[in-house]
């Protein structure tokens, strides 16, 4: 398993392909993924808001207990305590800091680049990506094992009966 670590943010979980993505990849040992209960709460609201139909299901439930399940070491505990002095623009982000930092993260996965500035976050010797990004550098990094991923991601999405 990598030791390479990287906290998700919730912008960068709610997107399915992108996170089924990204959660690929770290299932391959690409990199260690993170994340907070409050990340994960923030998710579900997130989809749930987008996907009524699918939240009442109880597809959201399954999705983020198969995470929980999969990833049992993801979740940062205890971030609550660790107080920060933050200049970020939205001060509700500073929980993601909190997880990063406690988690030992190399780098925020984010859509939201604005509210984690890195002349902030080099403070800490912490980094904030775009998940394009993000997998792009994976790409890089293992690009045989990412193109397996990715062809199998694409085999498990096609519908069977076209088959």
């Amino acid at each position: 398993m990598s030791r390479f670590s990287a906290l998700l943010d919730a912008c960068a979980l709610v997107p399915i392909a992108q996170a089924d993505t990204l959660l690929r990849l770290a299932e391959i040992g690409l990199y260690r993924p993170l994340w907070s209960d409050r990340i994960l709460a923030e998710t579900s609201r997130a989809l749930e808001k987008i996907h009524p139909e699918v939240a009442a299901s109880g597809t959201l439930d399954r999705r983020i207990s198969a995470m929980k399940d999969t990833f049992n070491d993801a979740c940062v505990v205890g971030w609550e305590t660790l107080k920060l002095s933050l200049n970020l623009s939205d001060p509700g982000d500073n929980h993601v800091v909190a997880a990063a930092l406690l988690g030992r993260a190399d780098v925020i996965v984010t859509n939201n680049l604005k509210d984690f500035p890195n002349r902030e976050l080099g403070r800490f010797n912490l980094s904030a990506q775009r998940p394009d990004e993000f997998l792009l550098n994976q790409l890089d990094l293992a690009p045989d094992r990412v193109m397996r991923a990715l062809a199998q991601q694409a085999a498990d999405m096609q519908d069977p009966r076209e088959q």
